[in-house]
This record gives C-alpha cells, structure tokens and sequence, in this order.
C-alpha cells in the first residue's frame, strides 16, 4: 500500500480514506490490488495496482471493467475516478480501451531482471 500512497502523492491525488478490497469478495483469483478511496470533493474513485511479468492484452482489460463494475454492487456506491497502476508489458488496445471508458492508465515497464 506504500507504494501506491506514493504514487498517488507524486500524481497529486489527495484521498481522506483509502482502504484495500479483497478480491476473494469480488469472486475473483485475479493477483491484483484494489484500494477505495475518498477524495477530498467525497467522490468515490478506485485504484487498480497490477504487477505481473506475462502482458495485459484487450481481454484481460475488460475483465477488470468487470471487477470495476462488481466493486460497485458490492460496495453499493458510484465510482467516479477510475485508476489503474500497471507494472507490467501492456498491449496498446488495451490502454486504448480503458482510456476510452474514462480510466486513467499509468503504465511502467516489467523491469527485466
């Protein structure tokens, strides 16, 4: 959670909460971090962190949409910010797609080690 605090300061995002959501409660295996927040206009925004070596095509970008979508029933609340933190290689429709549907995308690299 460290890390995304960080991040989140360095892109100037202020949240009065933020706090993880476990994916076992949004019936998922997905090995991803999910974190809601408040901002400091109380909207509601949600901050995907996915660190993987294998890429992130059009397939997988839906699938977390979906997550976006469950997050919402389950918490009962509109999500007005989307964020999303990917470490990892990224395929160019996929970030195409998640900035069509108001996602803000931050890519970095997989480091090779």
């Amino acid at each position: 959670m460290k890390e995304i605090v960080h991040l989140l300061q360095e892109k100037n995002l202020l949240f009065k909460s933020l706090s993880p959501i476990d994916v076992k409660s949004l019936n998922t295996r997905k090995k991803i971090d999910i974190y809601l927040g408040v901002d400091l206009k109380k909207y509601y925004a949600v901050v995907f962190h996915i660190k993987k070596k294998s890429r992130i095509l059009q397939k997988e970008a839906l699938e977390l949409m979906l997550l976006h979508e469950k997050l919402e029933v389950l918490k009962d609340t509109k999500i007005k910010k989307k964020y999303i933190y990917i470490q990892a290689p990224l395929c160019s429709k996929a970030k195409a797609l998640m900035q069509e549907h108001q996602w803000t995308v931050w890519h970095e690299p997989e480091i090779e080690a």
